[in-house]
């Protein structure tokens, strides 16, 4: 996003919009450190990987990196669409209630789409909210 759109936000926003961008400059680092452990799997220090039970951790391991990185490639996404959220002028508001997200949850978690109330009406169904059917 370009830094002239973050420039007419209120100053409110703008903190909000400042804690999306760290939120996303952490994710990325983590998501590149991933990348580069997953790349690097089977590359012992020590010399080939020669015992079956070093290739079963090799490729344990690398799932494990590939995993976290299509978790944090959906965290990015979440970020991306708060961003956009916070644009359009309904950032803050819980996407299943449209009351407001308490301003705690969105410190800690800033791409937060529920309400805490929702968030755990969510969590105790399997993530589905059974009161919007």
């Amino acid at each position: 996003m370009p830094a002239a759109c973050a420039k007419k936000l209120s100053k409110k926003d703008k903190k909000y919009f400042d804690s999306l961008m760290v939120a996303r400059e952490i994710v990325t680092k983590q998501m590149n450190q991933h990348v580069s452990v997953a790349l690097n799997s089977g590359n012992t220090k020590h010399g080939a990987v020669t015992h079956m039970a070093d290739y079963g951790g090799e490729n344990f391991r690398r799932d494990i990196e590939l995993q976290m990185l299509t978790e944090e490639g959906n965290v990015v996404e979440l970020i991306e669409d708060a961003i956009g959220r916070l644009m359009e002028g309904v950032y803050g508001k819980c996407v299943d209630c449209e009351d407001a997200i308490p301003h705690g949850r969105l410190e800690v978690k800033p791409y937060a789409l529920y309400c805490t109330k929702c968030k755990s009406i969510r969590e105790k169904n399997n993530g589905t909210n059974p009161n919007l059917d």
